[in-house]
This record gives structure tokens, sequence and C-alpha cells, in this order.
């Protein structure tokens, strides 16, 4: 189950239990309109509540990620899963985006927003 917030060109999703490929398809179908009506958009997904995530959604997100290459600007990551944390690395070879991981939301929801941190801020 996914909770989405727009807000101008920042989409914060928020994963609680199993990520399914419905709601992943729910969060591109924001993506595209944002990308659409803003350009670029920021990212933040909050997955510290995610249970897990099936081998299609897995798949979609790879193929979405290329799609979209350079279509976000920052995306922010909270998650505690160090799976995640790995495949963030390697989506950073696949996308221009500025991506970071964070352990606080007050950091990642600013960050997202526009501010400047450190590179180890979170």
């Amino acid at each position: 189950m996914i909770s989405l917030n727009t807000k101008d060109n920042q989409i914060a999703v928020t994963v609680m239990g199993q990520f399914t490929l419905d709601d992943y398809r729910e969060f591109e179908q924001a993506v595209c309109y944002g990308i659409q009506f803003q350009g670029k958009v920021n990212l933040l997904f909050d997955l510290r509540d995610m249970l897990s995530y099936s081998v299609d959604v897995a798949w979609e997100e790879l193929k979405f990620s290329r799609e979209h290459k350079n279509d976000f600007g920052r995306i922010a990551i909270l998650t505690g899963d160090e799976w995640v944390a790995w495949s963030m690395w390697v989506n950073r070879l696949f996308m221009s985006a500025d991506i970071r991981l964070f352990d606080e939301l007050e950091l990642a929801q600013a960050w997202v927003a526009g501010a400047e941190l450190p590179a180890v801020a979170g």
C-alpha cells in the first residue's frame, strides 16, 4: 500500500507493508503527470514501513528508471534496509538525478524542497 502526496514538482511516496505492482503503477502515473506539468520532479520515498516488494516491482522500477533517467532532479530515500540502500546505488548508474539516503524525514523533506545540505547529512 502506498500514500502519495504532491506539491509543485515534489512527490512524496510512503510505502506501508507490501509494495505491489499496482502500487508502483500508481506511483508511475503520479510521476508522469508531474513531469508533464512541472518538468523535472523531485521524489521522497519513505520506505521505513515497507515489508517487501516483488520481483515484478523491481523489474518495473528498473524499466521506468531507464525510461525517465533525465526526468528527476532529486530523489531522497528513507530506509533502514541495506538491500534497498544497495539498489539505490545501482540506480545511480541509470539516472542523472541526485539520489541520497536519509535517516530523518525532516532533512529529506527539506532537501527535496531544494535546501542545500552537505552530502553526509541525513
